[in-house]
């Protein structure tokens, strides 16, 4: 990852945020309830005190016949989230379909800056 940039930096996502990111994306899709972050597609940061993520999911064991025909589409979309300052997250958006070739550099929620530490969350990384 390139060095951070002013106001913004990289950090490191440990067990306790990725379980606080999937809770808020249950929330939001409560059909989803067997999902994990897929390994290796999870960025995490920092701008002027906010936090960010970014992340794709994938189904766990005991996932329904629902849940994963569901994430065939939902999985290949990266989500993303802001904590907020009572340190729980909300789910922002997802990509679009088919994804952008600018990645997480085209979502309006998520600062320049960070993308840009992300190298603009690529799929395969």
């Amino acid at each position: 990852m390139p060095a951070d940039r002013p106001g913004c930096r990289n950090l490191t996502a440990g067990s306790q945020v990725k379980a606080a990111v999937t809770g808020a994306y249950r929330r939001s899709f409560p059909r989803f309830v067997h999902i994990r972050p897929t390994p290796g597609q999870f960025f995490y940061g920092q701008c002027d005190g906010v936090r960010y993520a970014a992340t794709r999911f994938e189904a766990t064991p005991g996932a329904t016949h629902d849940e994963l025909v569901g994430m065939q589409d939902e999985g290949s979309a990266t989500k993303y989230f802001r904590g907020t300052s009572a340190g729980g997250w909300t789910y922002l958006t997802s990509d679009g379909f088919p994804r952008g070739a600018q990645g997480c550099g085209a979502v309006a929620q998520i600062p320049e800056a960070l993308s840009a530490l992300w190298a603009n969350c690529p799929a395969g990384r």
